[in-house]
């Protein structure tokens, strides 16, 4: 299988390494917009050949487009555009309503699959890029019923060979769902982050900063060229998120406020029901919304 990765930075070339390893792939041909980023991609091997996009494209049986969610938009109808009757494509971006929406009248939309594989770290680029990244991480492939049924096996293979299960969802629950369990985090730590450089003697903080601390800021160092643009299309459920998540800080903030220990005692209690979620399951949250807390927070 002739595999084009067009953006060879984290996801890509993890994606990359992994489904050489496993033999699904059995050549890579690299597209990157950065020389540079292209020839370590080619050093490091995760790339077999670097190529144009249009030359990758034409010769791949599946084409994986690994960039930010922004240059999605603007690249997928242009690859439609290029691709052979039988090529598969397939996004991994972390936002899916503004990317279908690109090509849902493309003649060959049924040869794209848009897929989110929940899995990453804070770095990029290609020397970020690692063996076993997906392992029992969950892939989200979204409006499954739009794909030709060719395409959507492969695809399904491909990522069964990388050891991900797979949820379905339309788009719009797909951004709903991340934005609450992704995308907020990202956010908080953000803003985390941003308070805590806002303070006069943060090198103290810095100093004594803690294992819990350095955890939740972690995101923080999480890439603006990606972020930025899946914050902005995914702004409305993102501030949604935001809103519910503000809520409840508030009460937080109440109850310390009012010297009420109770109310700040009963809001821990309450969060502890998590575990509940994350080990048994919660009846008020969809099978596929429940699988993947889990194992997006494994």
């Amino acid at each position: 299988m002739k595999l084009a990765v067009v953006g060879l930075g984290l996801i890509g070339g993890s994606m990359a390494k992994d489904l050489r390893r496993t033999k699904f792939a059995t050549e890579i041909i690299g597209v990157d917009n950065n020389p540079e980023n292209a020839q370590i991609a080619l050093k490091l091997g995760i790339a077999d050949r670097i190529e144009s996009l249009d030359k990758a494209v034409k010769e791949a049986d599946i084409v994986i487009v690994a960039v930010p969610v922004d240059m999605i938009v603007q690249l997928l109808p242009y690859i439609l555009d290029h691709i052979s009757a039988s090529t598969t494509v397939i996004d991994v971006g972390s936002t899916k309503r503004e990317i279908a929406e690109a090509v849902k009248n493309h003649p060959l939309r049924g040869n794209f699959v848009p897929t989110h594989p929940m899995s990453g770290t804070e770095n990029s680029g290609p020397m970020a890029a690692v063996e076993h990244l997906f392992d029992d991480k969950i892939c989200i492939i979204c409006d499954q019923g739009k794909c030709r049924p060719q395409h959507l096996a492969l695809v399904e293979k491909m990522y069964q060979s990388l050891g991900m299960p797979t949820a379905y969802m339309t788009s719009d629950e797909q951004d709903h769902t991340t934005a609450f369990i992704s995308h907020l985090p990202h956010a908080t730590s953000f803003a985390l982050a941003n308070a805590v450089l806002a303070v006069e003697d943060r090198n103290i903080i810095f100093d004594l900063a803690s294992a819990g601390f350095q955890s939740t800021v972690r995101l923080a160092k999480s890439s603006p060229q990606m972020w930025a643009p899946i914050f902005w299309q995914n702004r409305d459920y993102i501030y949604e998120a935001l809103e519910v998540y503000v809520r409840h800080l508030e009460e937080f903030k109440e109850s310390l406020k009012n010297n009420n220990y109770e109310r700040l005692s009963e809001l821990i209690v309450n969060a502890n029901k998590i575990r509940g979620v994350l080990n048994g399951g919660n009846s008020s949250l969809t099978k596929n919304e429940e699988t993947i807390i889990k194992l997006y927070t494994k």
